[in-house]
């Protein structure tokens, strides 16, 4: 299950925008990678998504190499 926004947990990471190291919101989303109607259940990958607190940038990783 997943926890409410303001509840989600921090870590510090490098932002390529701060050029620093800050706090950064990381949650995992399923993304549909198929462009077909049929099967899409299938076609989903976890991506890590890491957002800077500071400036907003949002960063995505592929976290699978199927």
């Amino acid at each position: 299950m997943s926890e409410p926004a303001d509840q989600l947990k921090t870590v510090i990471e490098r932002c390529s925008r701060c050029d620093r190291e800050t706090e950064h919101r990381v949650s995992i989303d399923l993304v549909t990678e198929s462009d077909r109607d049929r099967n899409t259940e299938f076609s989903r990958e976890p991506y890590r998504v890491s957002e800077c607190v500071d400036c907003g940038t949002q960063q995505t990783q592929r976290m699978n190499n199927a």
